[in-house]
C-alpha cells in the first residue's frame, strides 16, 4: 500500500485547489451560453455574500451564517476574502474537524516551500481543538510531500516524523475502526527508510528492520478492526527477512510468544467493543440516543481500566457533542482524577471552556487546574477575565468564579514554594470588583454576606488591616441594612477579636431596625446575651432599659397581626353569601356548580312561600300541606347531606403565601426546595398564561400554619433560579372589595344598604331579603316599571316566575296608571 492510500490522494487534494483557486479560461463562441449561465450565478452569489456580511456584522455570533459565508466564498475563489472570514471565525468559535480538514487542505493545494511553516501552525491549530484521525493522516502526508527534510529523509525529517507519529498514535491510534490508517502510515514511513540504507550496511539494515518489526508488535496488540488483514501482512513481511513462518495458521509462536499472546487478547478485546461501535455508528439514532451510546461506551473502557483507551473514546464523543456541557465536565473530571496534574487537563479544560463558555462550573474547574499546573499569574488572570465576559445562567456562578479567584491568590500568598511574589491588593481589587457586580444583583442574600465575611477576614489576617475590615462591614451594611446576618457577621467579628465596645456599639445601631421574621426580636435579645457575657452589671442594666420597651413595642405589634388573622367564626361563615374565589378555585368546578344549584333552589323555595303567603285567604289548608311537604323535604335534605363523605381539608387563603418574579423555569420542586428551610409546605400551584400555556412566574403556597407562612415571607427577595422572588401574604379579598367599590361608584346608585329599613333587615336576622340574595332584590307588584333596570353583561339572564293571576300590560294599561296617580 502506498502513501497517498493510507493518508490521502495527494490528486484529490490537487483537485479541491482548483475549486479555490481556479484559473480563468477565456471561452470560445460555443460557450458564450455557458458564460453568460455563469455570470448570474456569481451575480447571485456576490448578493448573497454581501447579505451574510451584513448580517455577520449585526452578529458575529451566528454560527451557521459563517458557514454559509465561507462555502459561497469557496464557490467564488475569493482566497484572502476566505482567510479572513476562517480566521473571524476561529475566533468566535471552536472549528469543527471538517472545517480544520476543509481549511488545511485549501491552504496545502497551494503549499510551497515557503509557506510551509505556516500550514504546519494551521495543522496544528486544528488538532489542538479536536482529534480527529484525517486530519492527522492530512498533516502527515503534507509534510511527507513539501517538507524536503522529511521526504528527502534527513536526520531533521526523520526525528520529525517519528515524534509526529508518536504523537498520532495516543490521540488517533487508538480509535478503533480507523487507528490502522495511522499505524500502517508510520511502519510505511519507516520503510520508505530501510529502502534508503545501502545492503552492505547490515548493521543498520537489521536495526531497521527491528524498528519496523517493534511497530507491527505494538500494533498487532492493539485492539483495533481487520487485525486479522494485518496479521497477514506481517507474516508476509516476516517471509521477506527469512523468518519460516505458515501465513495460513495464526500461531506465533515462531516469532514471539509474547506477540502471540498479545495479539490473541487485542482481537478478544475488540470483539468486546465490536458491538458498542456498531451502537455508535448507526445512521437512524437521534443525537440523543446516539449521546448514551456514548456514555455507555465510555463508562465500559472506564471499567476496563485503560486511561489511554478511555481518553481516545472521550476524544471522539466531544468531536461528536462539542457542545455538550456535561460531557466536558465528566471528561475534565476523569482528567483530573486521573492524571492529576500536567498540560493534557490544562489543554482540555481551555477547549472546555472554548466549546461551553456558558458553564460557570468549567471556568472554575479552569481556574483550579492551572493553579494545580503551577501556572504563572499572567495566565490565571487572562482566564479569569475571559470567564467574566462570558454570560452565565445565574449569578451564584459568577460568586463561585470570584471566589475561586480569591482562593487561589490566598493560597499561592502564604505558599512559601511560590517564586512569584503577588501583593494583597489583588484580593482587594477581587473583593470590591464582585461587591460592586454582585450587590445589587443578589442584595440580601447570604451568599453576599459570606462573601463580604471572607473578605473582612482576609483584610484582617493578610492585610492586616483593621480598620479595612471594618470598612468592608460599614460599606456592606450600607447596601444591605436589613439583613439580620449582615449585622450579626459585623458583631462576630468585633466579639472573636475581643472589642467590647465596637460590638456594643453595632448593637446599638441596629437593635430598634426592623428585620425579617423573629429578627428584631432576635437581635434584641442578641444583645441582652452579648452583655451577659461580656459586659458589666451598668452595661446590662442599660441593654435592659433600651431593649425592654422595643420587645414590648415588637409583642404589640406581633399581637395586631395575630388578630387581623384571626378566623371568622363557624356561624358567620354560615350567614356569608359571598364565598371566596380562592376556596372555589381549591375545591375545584363542582363546588361551583353545587352552590349555583343551591341558590336557584333556594330562591325558588323562597318565591313559592311568598306566592302561598298571598293566597293565605282562600287556601290555608294548601299552605299547610306545603309546610309539611317542606319540612319533608328538610328532613330528607339532612339526612341526604349526612350521608355525603366529609370532603378533604382545603387550605384557605389565611395561610397561603403569594410568589412573583419567578423564574418561568421553575418547577414545583424547584419551589419546594426553596422553602425546605422552612417547612410546612401543604400545596403548591404555578399559575400558566390560559392561551399560551407558559408559566406567568407567579405562584401561590399553602402553609398548614401561620408561623410556617411567617418564616416563608422572611425568605421575601431571596435568590431563586437566579431571579429574586417576591413572597407576600395572599389577600385576594382586599382586591375584590375594591373593585366591587368601584363597580357601585361607577354605576350611579347612591344609595347603600343603610338606607334599607331597619325593620326589613331585623326580620332577616340583621340582613335584608336582597342581602340575602347577593343584593338580587326583585320588585313585585303594580309598580314594577318603576324597577331601576341594571345593565347586565351580554346574554346575561335572570329567571323571573310569573304568578299565575299576572299578565303583561301593555303600554296603555302603564299610561293610565300614571294618569290615575
Amino acid at each position: 500500500m502506498d502513501d497517498t492510500e493510507l493518508l490521502g490522494s495527494s490528486d484529490q487534494k490537487m483537485e479541491d485547489a482548483s475549486t479555490v483557486n481556479p484559473t480563468p479560461v477565456p471561452p470560445s463562441s460555443d460557450d458564450s451560453g455557458e458564460s453568460d449561465s455563469d455570470s448570474e450565478d456569481e451575480a447571485e452569489s456576490n448578493l448573497q455574500i454581501e447579505a451574510l456580511e451584513s448580517e455577520l456584522s449585526a452578529n458575529p455570533y451566528n454560527y451557521d451564517a459563517y458557514v454559509q459565508y465561507i462555502k459561497l466564498l469557496r464557490k467564488t475563489a475569493n482566497l484572502e476574502k476566505l482567510r479572513q472570514a476562517r480566521e473571524a471565525m476561529s475566533a468566535m468559535f471552536p472549528l469543527s474537524p471538517s472545517l480544520w480538514l476543509e481549511w488545511a487542505r485549501d491552504e496545502a493545494s497551494l503549499a510551497s516551500s515557503d509557506n510551509v511553516p505556516e500550514i504546519v501552525k494551521l495543522y496544528e491549530r486544528g488538532l489542538s481543538e479536536y482529534q480527529s484521525v484525517s486530519l492527522w493522516c492530512d498533516y502527515l502526508n503534507f509534510l511527507r510531500e513539501f517538507d524536503p527534510s522529511v521526504h528527502g529523509y534527513t536526520s531533521d525529517g526523520i526525528s520529525k516524523m517519528r515524534s509526529l507519529f508518536e504523537r498520532a498514535i495516543p490521540a488517533a491510534g487508538f480509535h478503533v475502526t480507523q487507528g490502522n490508517r495511522i499505524w500502517e502510515g508510520y511502519r510505511e514511513f519507516e520503510q520508505g527508510i530501510l529502502a534508503t540504507i545501502d545492503k552492505d550496511d547490515l548493521e543498520e539494515r537489521n536495526k531497521q528492520i527491528q524498528r519496523i518489526r517493534s511497530i507491527f508488535h505494538r500494533h498487532l496488540s492493539v485492539p483495533l478492526k481487520d487485525l486479522s488483514s494485518t496479521l497477514t501482512t506481517y507474516k508476509a513481511w516476516e517471509l521477506e527477512q527469512g523468518t519460516d513462518l505458515d501465513i495460513g495458521s495464526d500461531d506465533l509462536s515462531k516469532v514471539s510468544p509474547q506477540v502471540a499472546v498479545a495479539n490473541k487478547k487485542a482481537q478478544q478485546m475488540y470483539s468486546e467493543r465490536a458491538h458498542l461501535e456498531e451502537n455508535i455508528s448507526k445512521e437512524d439514532l437521534s443525537d440523543t440516543e446516539k449521546f448514551q451510546q456514548f456514555m455507555s461506551y465510555i463508562k465500559f473502557e472506564q471499567t476496563s481500566g485503560d486511561p489511554t483507551r478511555v481518553q481516545a473514546i472521550y476524544e471522539r464523543a466531544v468531536a461528536e457533542f462539542p457542545v455538550s456541557s456535561d460531557l466536558w465536565i465528566d471528561y475534565t473530571s476523569y482528567l483530573d482524577k486521573t492524571l492529576k496534574v500536567g498540560k493534557a487537563i490544562t489543554h482540555a479544560y481551555s477547549r472546555a471552556t472554548r466549546s461551553c463558555p456558558w458553564t460557570g462550573d468549567l471556568w472554575t474547574r479552569y481556574l483550579l487546574a492551572l493553579e494545580r499546573s503551577s501556572a504563572s499569574e499572567k495566565d490565571i488572570y487572562a482566564a479569569f477575565e475571559k470567564s467574566l465576559q462570558c454570560t452565565f445562567s445565574s449569578f451564584e456562578e459568577y460568586l463561585e468564579l470570584y471566589l475561586t479567584r480569591v482562593d487561589g491568590l490566598r493560597r499561592r500568598m502564604i505558599s512559601t514554594s511560590m517564586v512569584e511574589t503577588l501583593d494583597y491588593s489583588l484580593i482587594r481589587e477581587t473583593f470590591q470588583q464582585a461587591s460592586d457586580y454582585l450587590t445589587p444583583q443578589m442584595q440580601n442574600t447570604d451568599s453576599l454576606v459570606r462573601l463580604h465575611a471572607y473578605w473582612a477576614n482576609l483584610e484582617l489576617n493578610i492585610g492586616k488591616d483593621l480598620a479595612g475590615a471594618r470598612g468592608v462591614w460599614d460599606s456592606f451594611l450600607k447596601k444591605s441594612g436589613g439583613m439580620l446576618a449582615a449585622w450579626l457577621a459585623y458583631i462576630d467579628m468585633e466579639v472573636r477579636l475581643g472589642h467590647v465596645k465596637e460590638a456594643r456599639s453595632i448593637y446599638r445601631r441596629c437593635y430598634t431596625r426592623k428585620f425579617d421574621g423573629t429578627g428584631s426580636e432576635d437581635i434584641c435579645h442578641g444583645w441582652l446575651r452579648f452583655e451577659r457575657e461580656h459586659g458589666a452589671l451598668e452595661d446590662f442594666d442599660h441593654a435592659v432599659q433600651k431593649v425592654t420597651p422595643r420587645l414590648e413595642e415588637l409583642q404589640l405589634i406581633r399581637l395586631q397581626q395575630e388578630s387581623t388573622a384571626v378566623k371568622p367564626s363557624a356561624g358567620l361563615k354560615e350567614h356569608n353569601p359571598q364565598k371566596s374565589t380562592r376556596e372555589k378555585r381549591k375545591a375545584g368546578p363542582n363546588v361551583e356548580e353545587e352552590s349555583s344549584a343551591k341558590r336557584q333552589k333556594s330562591k325558588g323555595q323562597k318565591m313559592n312561600d311568598v306566592e302561598a303567603e298571598g293566597k293565605t285567604a282562600t287556601a290555608p289548608n294548601k299552605k299547610s300541606s306545603k309546610s309539611e311537604t317542606a319540612n319533608a323535604a328538610d328532613s330528607k335534605k339532612e339526612e341526604t347531606e349526612d350521608a355525603k363523605p366529609v370532603k378533604p381539608k382545603i387550605y384557605t387563603d389565611e395561610c397561603t403565601a403569594f410568589l412573583s418574579n419567578i423564574s418561568v423555569k421553575a418547577q414545583e420542586e424547584d419551589i419546594r426546595k426553596f422553602f425546605s428551610d422552612v417547612g410546612g409546605v401543604a400545596s403548591i400551584r404555578i399559575l400558566h398564561d390560559k392561551g399560551t400555556g407558559k408559566p406567568r412566574g407567579l405562584a401561590y403556597v399553602d402553609f398548614v400554619d401561620d408561623e410556617h407562612l411567617a418564616a416563608a415571607i422572611a425568605k421575601n427577595r431571596k435568590m431563586l433560579l437566579g431571579k429574586k422572588i417576591s413572597i407576600a401574604r395572599s389577600n385576594p379579598k382586599r382586591g375584590k372589595k375594591d373593585f366591587t367599590r368601584r363597580g357601585n361608584e361607577g354605576s350611579g346608585n347612591s344609595k347603600d344598604a343603610s338606607q334599607v329599613s331597619d325593620k326589613a333587615k331585623a326580620s332577616l336576622g340583621g340582613e335584608t331579603e336582597g342581602e340575602k340574595r347577593g343584593n338580587e332584590v326583585e320588585m313585585r307588584g303594580k309598580n314594577t316599571f318603576a324597577v331601576p333596570r341594571n345593565v347586565k353583561a351580554l346574554g346575561f339572564t335572570t329567571p323571573k316566575p310569573i304568578a299565575a293571576d299576572e299578565t303583561p300590560k301593555s303600554n296603555d294599561e302603564f299610561r293610565n296608571m300614571f294618569l290615575k296617580k
